[in-house]
């Protein structure tokens, strides 16, 4: 019987009934009566009825690409292999890979994970993922991605300028990886591969004046502010307490104690783990009197609500957190200073000046390491803090006046 030729293959017209034409070793073209024109391989296994199995649709698949994909199945069939069961175990497998592609385990592992961060924690890493990772690697079974293709990754977060998101970025990967393999689907981290492939990031400090006639300078420019009065107070709040921008955003009135002087800033607003913000104790901010003075002014503006700082456009939620930074613009300061430099300013002139490292660190809510020390200091730096607020209120009042020479004293001093 003459083999089937390509030539033939494409002449071949439909018929009324479905016919089939020999192309050798149990290979058929399968011409349908629409035209269609499908490739077969009629083969017997372990001595069983014959089988037929598909080899796509001609002409995608070429005379000569059916005849290797042929022979390699015959070849399976000689090994014991049946190519039909064969198929299915592969189409199983890409499924259970497509399953478990790199994207779907780190959903998995960042739903898993994100019920112990705080929510702009959260929104940040699921948006480096899906932004720097996903659209690359995402559908690649995890148990195939390579450390080539992690290290293109962060190569490509470098070259546009955000290196310590790229180190971030590997950090996840490999949180992921060992999530895999713990679950059974991956059996290494390859992103321990490529661990310092890239230079470290230069470490970013946010903006501060340190110097005493600039800080002055700036204190004058506060009270010479023209925007609202709420964000005019918070402007002017901000260099006393020096707490963090969020703890201060949302303070709230009933955390005020007027006849103590002292701010109590809840456990929950405090910057750590979201699992452990529940069981975190207060943290507990000595007022000096100039503090208290702007406090008292203050509550005669927003008192009646709920927060020291409300919004502009609704009193139940708290002003925008671009607010101060936005008013610090205004004033000229951009690139110079921004709210949390407010802590950086007031941290550098207090250990200049001698005082207590410990009683510093415990003011600007920086967990002790050392269990045992904290609660020491906890216990101990209460009366020194306040003193410490005192003169730092003080020393700011002498800046703000111009006065030459201030000098913030310790309490050696």
């Amino acid at each position: 019987m003459t083999e089937l030729t390509a030539l033939a293959a494409r002449n071949a017209k439909p018929r009324d009934a479905m016919y089939r034409l020999a192309a050798g070793k149990g290979l058929y073209l399968q011409v349908m009566p629409n035209g269609a024109k499908y490739w077969r391989l009629k083969y017997r296994h372990l001595k069983k009825q014959p089988k037929m199995i598909s080899l796509g649709v001609f002409p995608e698949v070429s005379l000569a690409d059916a005849r290797v994909e042929r022979d390699r199945l015959r070849q399976l069939i000689a090994s014991g292999i049946d190519p039909s069961t064969q198929r299915r175990v592969d189409r199983l497998a890409r499924e259970l890979a497509s399953e478990n592609s790199l994207e779907a385990v780190a959903r998995a592992w960042f739903a898993q994970k994100s019920s112990d961060w705080v929510p702009s924690y959260s929104r940040g890493v699921l948006s480096r993922l899906e932004n720097n990772v996903f659209p690359w690697l995402g559908k690649i079974p995890i148990s195939e991605v390579t450390p080539p293709q992690i290290l293109t990754v962060m190569q490509r977060i470098h070259e546009r300028g955000a290196t310590e998101t790229a180190h971030r970025t590997r950090n996840y990967l490999s949180e992921i990886f060992r999530f895999a393999i713990r679950q059974g689907l991956a059996e290494r981290d390859p992103a321990a591969d490529v661990i310092g492939a890239i230079p470290q990031a230069e470490t970013a400090h946010f903006p501060t004046l340190t110097d005493p006639a600039q800080i002055g300078e700036l204190l004058r420019a506060i009270d010479g502010y023209r925007g609202t009065y709420i964000t005019r107070y918070a402007l002017k709040l901000a260099p006393l307490v020096f707490t963090r921008p969020g703890e201060m955003r949302y303070a709230e009135w009933s955390e005020i104690d007027f006849s103590r002087a002292v701010w109590t800033v809840p456990g929950t607003r405090l910057k750590m783990r979201k699992a452990k913000k529940a069981k975190a104790e207060p943290h507990v901010v000595p007022l000096s009197r100039q503090a208290v003075q702007l406090l008292r002014e203050l509550h005669a503006l927003s008192g009646a609500g709920r927060f020291l700082f409300p919004g502009e456009r609704s009193a139940l939620r708290p002003m925008s957190e671009n607010t101060v930074n936005g008013a610090l613009h205004a004033l000229g300061y951009k690139g110079l200073i921004v709210t949390h430099g407010f802590r950086h300013m007031a941290s550098t002139a207090l250990n200049e000046a001698g005082w207590a490292e410990d009683a510093i660190e415990r003011q600007l809510a920086h967990k002790d390491k050392n269990r045992i020390r904290g609660i020491y200091n906890k216990a101990q730096y209460m009366a020194e803090r306040r003193r410490m607020m005192q003169a730092w209120a003080d020393y700011l009042d002498k800046l703000r006046g111009d006065v030459a020479g201030a000098i913030l004293h310790s309490k050696a001093a």
